[in-house]
């Protein structure tokens, strides 16, 4: 007896075949059958009638760590009802581990976190894994180590370039944690502790990620209008490291940016065709979602958050850093405030808004809103031109990702911080992509997009045990949605909406949402890099 049968479905199995009607048999965790017909009994059985059978979605750029999400929710329910069951962690420059003393953890995340609730009691990677495998989680859960974390543990709160010394150490941490299973190195350049790096330490850096055929992923130094020379830069550090590269979120902000598209697609398409292994991927929407201290001229976000702060606060420096943003084509009508940390209450203003109710200029309000909220604060921005969006996920090395938050919807009447928004991505990423790219505007194939979602994700991360295929002997994650209803429906105002047209989600052999609920059922396992 099987302890799933799923019948009557169209088998669309990641490989970029053909939808194809079929039947798929799991048990332990495995599937065990899979064909036009499977016969025998089971405990569960699934009339898919209707509906496409998917490997379970794979999210590669995933923020649910760093948010500490992954331990306040530990279900990531806002994955699971969109069909994701893999999701990877530690991107953008920061991840949880590896660790020389827990304050590191507390000055990486104090962004996006109230750091007096957190608790720390690892330092290894493997000692983060074990401490994760107690909380049971509800998606299978990988991590990348964090540049950024690496040079606050060898050089604390110093932005500056590293020094030999410094990178050694920093090489030391990395290749350990590489050993205790991370999928690789994540650079996240346009940050206070990113932006120091010199070629030389990202280049070391990178020779020894693939030296154990790991994964170098960037968030670029800009993807604003030096969007093209960041990609050189990125492409520069590929040639000479030899590692397998993948540049996550990309897209090109703001309008002086966009007709840079052709070029920034043709620099990608040159590396690749001389043999440097690069890839992208993105998420399905115009608007961004980031810290709104990125938004600060160069020169004014450079030495971390110290002296951030200190040059808004300082009367001369901070006149220097108001006319280095009126020089800047920022478009404050269209920058809402997605979360504060101490103000959660101007969440879904715009900066024109609240410089209209504070009486004062938008560059003010911008500065004024950082200081308050000793710089925690995140953004919704309306800078990403959709046609450029589709385009990107035309190119067959780019893939889909959510860079989301995984969580659930919060209790408004209870929670404080509910009038704090997350990006939308966070709960409708794949259904958005699914319904609104695929079947609404018919950008790709069915086929094609969910490889996009499944087996190339894994492939790029080397993932063991066919995941991301469904196919005899792989493991049991599997999505089955409907393709004529499958929709997002979360917005901006109002985020905390799970998506339609998912009504199953089976992850490790066992069902995690069954008829469009969640079940009690969290079988997450940790990934490790082999």
């Amino acid at each position: 007896m099987y302890d799933i049968l799923i019948q009557n479905g169209a088998i669309v199995d990641g490989s970029g075949k053909t939808p194809r009607a079929g039947a798929v048999a799991v048990k332990d965790g495995k599937i065990t059958d899979i064909g036009p017909r499977v016969k025998g009994s089971a405990k569960t059985v699934i009339d898919a009638a209707n509906l496409m059978v998917s490997p379970g979605f794979i999210d590669i750029t995933n923020h649910s760590d760093t948010h500490w999400t992954l331990f306040d929710y530990p279900s990531q329910a806002s994955m699971l009802r969109q069909g994701i069951t893999s999701v990877i962690g530690g991107s953008c420059g920061t991840s949880l581990a590896p660790l020389i003393h827990g304050s590191v953890t507390a000055k990486s995340v104090q962004k996006w976190v109230d750091i007096s609730r957190i608790n720390v009691n690892w330092l290894r990677m493997k000692e983060f894994f074990e401490e994760l495998e107690r909380h049971r989680l509800g998606v299978h859960f990988g991590t990348l180590v964090g540049h950024g974390t690496l040079r606050r543990n060898i050089m604390e709160d110093a932005v500056r370039p590293a020094n030999i010394d410094e990178i050694q150490r920093m090489g030391y941490l990395l290749d350990q944690a590489l050993e205790e299973h991370a999928f690789g190195l994540s650079l996240g350049l346009t940050f206070s502790h990113g932006r120091p790096a010199t070629d030389e330490e990202l280049i070391e850096l990178a020779k020894i990620v693939a030296a154990r055929d790991r994964l170098l992923t960037v968030h670029l130094r800009d993807e604003g209008k030096d969007i093209l020379p960041a990609i050189t830069e990125t492409l520069r550090i590929a040639r000479a490291s030899d590692a397998r590269t993948h540049i996550v979120h990309f897209k090109l902000l703001g309008r002086e940016a966009w007709n840079q598209s052709s070029r920034a697609f043709q620099l990608l398409r040159s590396g690749r065709e001389e043999g440097l292994d690069i890839t992208v991927s993105t998420f399905p929407y115009q608007r961004t979602g980031s810290l709104l201290y990125t938004l600060l001229p160069p020169a004014n976000r450079d030495g971390g958050k110290n002296i951030i702060l200190q040059q808004i606060k300082n009367p001369t420096s901070r006149r220097l850093v108001l006319a280095n943003l009126r020089n800047l084509t920022l478009h404050y009508d269209v920058i809402f405030i997605a979360s504060a940390k101490y103000t959660p209450q101007i969440a879904g203003k715009s900066l024109k808004e609240l410089a209209k109710n504070w009486d004062m200029t938008p560059e003010e309000a911008l500065l004024e809103t950082l200081l308050v909220n000793d710089l925690a604060v995140t953004v919704f921005s309306q800078t990403i031109n959709e046609k450029n969006m589709e385009a990107i996920y035309l190119e067959p090395y780019a893939y889909f990702a959510t860079d989301g938050i995984g969580g659930e919807i919060p209790d408004i009447d209870d929670n404080a911080e509910a009038h704090n928004l997350v990006h939308p991505r966070s709960f409708g990423a794949a259904a958005r992509f699914l319904g609104h790219m695929v079947r609404d505007k018919s950008l790709l194939a069915w086929e094609d997009a969910i490889s996009k979602m499944t087996l190339a994700p894994a492939m790029l991360l080397r993932l063991q045990g066919d995941r991301g295929l469904l196919k005899k002997g792989a493991p049991a994650d599997i999505t089955l949605f409907d393709p004529a209803r499958i929709q997002d429906v979360a917005t901006y105002q109002n985020p905390f909406l799970h998506p339609v047209g998912i009504p199953w989600v089976i992850v490790d052999g066992k069902v995690a949402v069954a008829n469009g609920e969640l079940t009690n059922v969290r079988a997450g396992t940790i990934l490790q890099a082999l």
